[in-house]
């Protein structure tokens, strides 16, 4: 049976990616060397690394003074060292979610934090509108998507301080103005890689600017200066990275990405706005694309064990609700076919008959 990969993350790859990454893990280069153990500063991986910064450059128009590391860590680590390079004084957060919370969280040990607004009362259903940005903030952070309740901001905001976003999970997915950020950052497992390694996209002129004294493994300017190479580099990741940057400037890059996500989304959204048995949990102007939170309608509430398990038999991967707001999230990222959502939309429509 055909299984549809609706994970949220760890998440779906393109199938070309999955294959060459597992030859190159058999002989890298014709090496006859594994790329699990050859050496980062082997003269062919040398190229893998460039080519990514290359690519990630290319496919969102980056400008001229920014950097492209490939780190360890996740974006959690990155919680930390935002504040640790960018925070002098005081930082302004969006409140959107569970990461958005937890990277305050963070930045409160190196200064003030400013939390300009929260959708906390609804619990992160809506993404907030009306709120002042301190103008004497170092920076103003965003999430912008969020994966747990299904909410994402789909243009870039306009700040009267520099910006600073964490996005894991819709990173390619939609162009963006990478000139109104400072940094930019994200887990790589949810669009781009498997789990193991962290982009953060840095303007250079913003490092260096705090005071305090940053341990060289979290100052950014270890990384630009060393060409993510400090340190051992998670390799393989990177690697799979570079094949997906590759997919994606095939497949018509970031602009076919965004087309594709809109008519995935709304194909599925529409089914459940149609099917009487389900609600979408998100407020209407704020529902992300690529995660998809809905649950069953107050009078069908007792059949939601039923439907995991149908749509489970029917080939439905990792549909299930995050365990802090339970329902079903089907996750829609740029690798996930149109023909998987139909089979989803089906698998609804059959459920729909059979109750």
């Amino acid at each position: 049976m055909k299984k549809h990969n609706f994970n949220a993350g760890p998440s779906i790859l393109p199938r070309e990616v999955i294959e060459d990454t597992a030859k190159a893990i058999l002989d890298f280069n014709g090496s006859g060397l594994s790329l699990m153990e050859i050496s980062h500063r082997a003269k062919d991986f040398q190229p893998v690394v460039d080519e990514a910064e290359a690519l990630f450059k290319e496919l969102l128009n980056i400008p001229e003074g920014y950097s492209v590391l490939f780190l360890g860590g996740g974006a959690s680590m990155e919680f930390c060292m935002v504040p640790y390079n960018f925070l002098e004084k005081k930082a302004a957060y969006l409140n959107t979610g569970v990461w958005a919370k937890k990277a305050m969280k963070e930045a409160k040990v190196f200064g003030e934090v400013v939390e300009v607004a929260s959708s906390a009362e609804a619990t992160y259903t809506y993404i907030p509108k009306d709120y002042t940005i301190p103008a004497d903030a170092d920076y103003f952070h965003i999430t912008t998507n969020n994966t747990i309740y299904g909410t994402e901001l789909k243009k870039d905001l306009d700040s009267p301080v520099p910006m600073v976003a964490d996005m894991s999970s819709d990173i390619f997915s939609r162009p963006i103005d990478v000139s109104k950020y400072i940094c930019i950052y994200g887990g790589a497992q949810k669009n781009l890689a498997p789990a193991g390694v962290t982009f953060v996209i840095v303007k250079n002129d913003a490092v260096g600017k705090v005071s305090r004294y940053i341990p060289t493994m979290l100052n950014y300017q270890t990384h630009i200066d060393g060409g993510s190479m400090f340190n051992t580099p998670p390799v393989v990741p990177i690697y799979a990275a570079l094949l997906t940057l590759r997919w994606i400037k095939a497949q018509g890059g970031v602009k076919e990405m965004e087309r594709r996500a809109i008519e995935k989304a709304d194909m599925l959204y529409a089914e459940i706005d149609r099917n009487k048995m389900f609600v979408g949990t998100a407020a209407k102007e704020d529902r992300s694309r690529m995660n998809i939170c809905f649950v069953m309608a107050p009078e069908y509430k007792d059949l939601e064990a039923d439907f995991l398990k149908f749509a489970t038999e029917k080939g439905m991967v990792g549909i299930k609700g995050h365990r802090s707001v339970g329902g079903f999230r089907a996750s829609c990222y740029n690798a996930m076919p149109k023909e998987s959502v139909q089979a989803l939309i089906d698998c609804m429509q059959e459920f729909e008959k059979l109750h």
